[in-house]
């Protein structure tokens, strides 16, 4: 006897995919892909930045051991402003150096000196140009008021 094979199978409310599904699912996962990548792209160029301030905080901290090392009335204390251009790591930075006498309220000095080192980048896009800014004071060894307000 010859059994019959079905020439179909019975789907019993089953269906696969649509062409419209498919192509709907593939924009939702390419949508999610090209955001992946774009933070990718984010976080590389943030690390670049990153790299940037730190090789400035590493020139700003030379510049300020300079001073530190030097005795109160050295004439690289004297107050005002100077700019120079310092490289590190191949990259060229300029470095503003600014040096101001403290006083007290009733004008006489303090024998106290506020140094401020500013360091920017000079190459790189410009978000990468930030500045990095570090402050202190400088105070001779003669006794007198140093109160810092």
């Amino acid at each position: 006897m010859k059994t019959q094979t079905p020439t179909h199978k019975s789907t019993n409310g089953e269906r696969g995919f649509t062409l419209i599904e498919t192509t709907i699912a593939s924009l939702v996962m390419l949508v999610g892909a090209l955001a992946c990548s774009s933070l990718f792209v984010f976080s590389l160029q943030n690390n670049v930045g990153g790299s940037e301030r730190a090789l400035a905080m590493a020139v700003a901290q030379q510049q300020m051991e300079q001073l530190r090392s030097v005795e109160y009335l050295d004439s690289t204390l004297n107050t005002g402003t100077t700019t120079t251009t310092v490289t590190n790591g191949g990259r060229p930075y300029t470095v503003q150096r600014t040096v101001a006498s403290e006083t007290n309220s009733d004008g006489s000095a303090k024998n106290l000196k506020r140094i401020t080192i500013t360091v920017t980048p000079q190459t790189g896009q410009s978000w990468m140009r930030t500045s990095v800014v570090l402050v202190t004071f400088r105070s001779t060894i003669k006794s007198g008021s140093y109160l810092v307000s």
